[in-house]
């Protein structure tokens, strides 16, 4: 979730149609201080290479759940596993999202646990919290500390959380839309998605998944 103004600020674009990419290499871990970000992420409205490299993190994602249905073909859930272990300061925050996100979607859900298909980061960065990957695939989520004392920190999360399950960023948006992020202030305190992202995230993993799956089995 970036402010508006942020001429660093990164949008998710997330295709509407989904084609599949290999996940095939892994993103480093982060450090106390993350080094710049790629050309691709420097520009608010997004780019056509971003789109293409955050579509690839949440087909990457689908796909690694797909892989471990097809391994335990008797599981009828759809769970994305994550990590909060790097994030130690917004467990609470983490942990509210996932009840948000679990209780408004069916065809998805979040859960801690071990072999995680993604992570939460935290640290500082200029260019706020961000969901970033290679370009693989691979990716995690950095929450940054000065942008949740200034955003409502659930609200942060969950946005961020919103591009792991497909979601691209819609800054001109209502603060009624958890997508819109920082587009409508500080003041804005609204961390759940409305109806609209909820049936979005709720048809990707339907028809998304179907097609992961048919590509490991």
């Amino acid at each position: 979730m970036r402010h508006p103004k942020s001429v660093l600020a990164a949008a998710l674009g997330i295709a509407a149609a989904l084609a599949a990419v290999p996940a095939t290499s892994a993103v480093a871990a982060p450090a106390a201080a993350p080094a710049p970000a790629p050309a691709a992420y420097s520009a608010y409205a997004g780019s056509a290479e971003n789109a293409q490299a955050n579509r690839a993190f949440f087909e990457a994602v689908m796909e690694s759940v797909a892989e471990k249905r097809a391994a335990n073909p008797g599981a009828q859930a759809v769970t994305v596993v994550y990590s909060a272990a790097s994030a130690p300061s917004f467990r609470t925050q983490i942990a509210r999202s996932t009840q948000i996100w679990n209780s408004s979607v069916s065809n998805v859900k979040l859960q801690e646990g071990s072999n995680p298909d993604f992570r939460y980061y935290e640290g500082n960065d200029s260019r706020g919290s961000y969901a970033s990957t290679d370009g693989h695939g691979r990716g995690y989520i950095f929450l940054d500390y000065r942008q949740n004392q200034t955003y409502n920190s659930t609200r942060v999360t969950a946005h961020e959380t919103g591009h792991v399950l497909g979601l691209p960023d819609r800054y001109s948006g209502p603060c009624s839309e958890l997508m819109s992020g920082g587009g409508p202030g500080p003041s804005c305190q609204n961390a759940q998605p409305n109806a609209q992202e909820r049936a979005r995230v709720d048809a990707l993993w339907r028809y998304g998944l179907a097609a992961a799956t048919a590509k490991v089995s």
